[in-house]
């Protein structure tokens, strides 16, 4: 999932004070999973930026709406009159969604009020790890399903580095080296021989090198 953390309120506050007429936008996916835009949280935000402006004698209204996606146009455009008749939108999605929207409401403001962190996982409630930063060139058959590229902090290829100590990572002993557990997971599936094989330099190109990167299904176009 791609995970997602709100901004202060008082960054939100600062970026929203010229529009009169808001539209707090949440996404029911990776957003509300990362409890940051789900419904819940558009309706406490909505809530607490109406209280900032009735304390600050600022005037206008902040309206609430929920969509299952806000990165697919489909769902968007359900809400395609309520962006109308608003002055801006507060998106509480990912950045892939708040520039959906954005291209999809080509004369509407849209404002980011969360962060994108990255792609990652739960640990358990409230705790989320990074797992995948999309360098689109997967290695995980080759390192026991553990990514090297997002879980090291060097991201080597060809590990562990010299400072690694006791199963942990240089960088704090909070942190696990990626490379010893790949050693570990590769000695109980019994293929230790693919250590063998050095990665050469990491070519970088279906990373984004180049511009954005596109994915095209041909079998899917209509």
């Amino acid at each position: 999932m791609i995970t997602v953390e709100q901004k202060k309120i008082e960054e939100i506050n600062t970026m929203t004070k010229d529009y009169s007429c808001l539209l707090v936008l949440g996404c029911e996916m990776c957003a509300a999973i990362s409890f940051a835009g789900g419904k819940r949280q558009v309706a406490e935000l909505a809530a607490a930026i109406r209280l900032s402006r009735k304390g600050s004698g600022e005037e206008g209204e902040v309206f609430e709406e929920s969509v299952a996606r806000q990165c697919e146009p489909e769902f968007i455009d359900l809400v395609k009159d309520k962006v109308a008749d608003c002055d801006a939108v507060l998106s509480l999605a990912c950045g892939a969604g708040v520039q959906l929207m954005a291209e999809r409401f080509s004369d509407k403001v849209l404002l980011p009020g969360c962060n994108t962190t990255f792609l990652g996982v739960t640990e358990e409630l409230g705790v989320w790890s990074e797992r995948c930063v999309g360098c689109g060139s997967c290695v995980l058959d080759k390192t026991a399903g553990l990514c090297p590229i997002a879980r090291c902090s060097k991201q080597l290829l060809n590990g562990p580095c010299g400072g690694s100590m006791k199963g942990k990572c240089e960088i704090s002993k909070d942190v696990d080296c990626v490379w010893q557990l790949i050693i570990d997971r590769l000695s109980r599936v019994n293929q230790l021989d693919k250590l063998e094989e050095i990665f050469p330099v990491k070519d970088w190109t279906p990373a984004g090198h180049g511009g954005p990167r596109k994915l095209v299904r041909e079998d899917l176009k209509s």
